[in-house]
């Protein structure tokens, strides 16, 4: 069955019913994956954005800063 298949029968499902899913899926991934299982266009994404990073490594917000700014909103 194919991720095309399945989309009718998904969008039928309410927005709860989808978050659920999404949540099942997520949790039947694998803690951790082969390289081969990582899609070439994620690969090239992360080497776009670590490039980015190295060459602007002041750009960034901290972690710490970003956690703190998301419990701010609402």
């Amino acid at each position: 069955m194919t991720v095309e298949n399945l989309m009718p029968s998904v969008q039928q499902l309410s927005v709860a019913e989808r978050l659920e899913l999404i949540e099942r899926i997520w949790d039947s991934l694998p803690e951790s994956l082969e390289p081969s299982d990582v899609p070439d266009w994620h690969i090239d994404i992360l080497k776009k954005r670590l490039a980015a990073a190295e060459a602007n490594p002041g750009d960034g917000t901290p972690l710490e800063e970003f956690i703190e700014e998301l419990r701010k909103t609402p």
